[in-house]
């Protein structure tokens, strides 16, 4: 609003000059890019991203398994940190275990259990690719549309902050070439400034 005032103030001034009206149309431009062309770059890329990242969860359903481990016994590494997809109260165990595949071969290795205090015939849930090997659990569709949200408004955000600096950085330039020019009359005004009978 500030924008439109300034540009109605100085529509018929005597005293505007003209990077008065360049100051004032830069300030409707500016919040008008910010209004509407902010939002809408966040939108498109915050659909881009949930587009993507819904295709990452198909995929990564299509070829990853939830399978049932049996724990054949504790490794020695004990307790691990918690996955950051999960709450941190759950503790994870490094555990020796076996498991059918999902095309039906039997598999052993070292897992990750998500176990307080695993014994041999423990049971719990593993993730598996489409060669039985472990994998990470496949991104929730929350998560994906949580993330495309996020990078939305940070778009939204960061085009909105690059619109202003340019438009400061463009008005730093005007001011100090508003100055330098007053500078230079002033110079030519000056020796002559307060003395007697010298025009005025």
């Amino acid at each position: 609003m500030r924008a439109i005032g300034g540009l109605w103030r100085w529509r018929h001034n005597p005293l505007r000059r003209t990077t008065d009206l360049v100051e004032s149309w830069m300030a409707l431009a500016t919040l008008l890019l910010i209004v509407v062309a902010a939002p809408l770059i966040g939108l498109l890329l915050g659909s881009a991203a949930e587009s993507a990242l819904q295709r990452a969860v198909r995929e990564q359903r299509a070829q990853r398994h939830e399978v049932t481990a049996t724990v054949v016994r504790k490794l020695a590494d004990g307790a691990l940190a918690a996955d950051p997809e999960t709450p941190a109260r759950d503790l994870r165990s490094r555990v020796l275990a076996d498991w059918t595949a999902a095309d039906g071969t039997a598999r052993r290795g070292p897992v990750i259990a998500r176990l307080d205090d695993p014994g041999p015939g423990d049971r719990f849930r593993l993730w598996t690719d489409d060669r039985g090997r472990p994998a990470a659990r496949p991104l929730a569709p929350g998560t994906a549309t949580t993330h495309a949200v996020l990078a939305g408004f940070g778009a939204a955000l960061l085009t909105a902050c690059l619109v202003e600096c340019v438009r400061r950085l463009v008005l730093w330039r005007m001011v100090r070439r508003r100055h330098a020019r007053l500078d230079r009359a002033w110079e030519q005004a000056g020796p002559d400034w307060g003395r007697t009978g010298t025009g005025s």
